[in-house]
């Protein structure tokens, strides 16, 4: 099954999709809810890119390598964003990124692409 090669890969991106939703609901639970717009805008499309990596790795999609690259750059952009708040929900989502980047970059590299 072409899932099972790519578990870790689809593991990391469902926790980074679950860190980054929770990150930008807590977002928008701060007092000073326009200075994380950058954070919950990133938090956003971070969560669906990778659930969209996930599918496209679970069902072994030929484009499973280039959405994996496209997820990688989002994951590092949201992670940047995140770790530049002292908020905890935003350093975890801040490191659910960046293993999440670690592991679809090596996807996308096993995969030959």
């Amino acid at each position: 099954m072409p899932h099972e090669h790519f578990q870790s890969c689809i593991d990391a991106c469902d926790a980074c999709a679950t860190a980054c939703d929770h990150c930008a609901a807590s977002c928008l639970n701060e007092q000073d809810v326009k200075s994380m717009a950058r954070c919950i805008e990133l938090d956003m499309d971070c969560s669906q890119v990778c659930r969209l990596a996930a599918g496209y790795m679970s069902r072994g999609s030929r484009f499973s390598a280039a959405l994996c690259r496209l997820c990688a750059d989002v994951c590092e952009a949201c992670a940047q964003e995140c770790a530049r708040h002292q908020m905890e929900h935003c350093q975890r989502c801040a490191e659910a990124c960046r293993r999440c980047a670690e592991e679809c970059r090596r996807m996308a590299q096993s995969a030959g692409a």
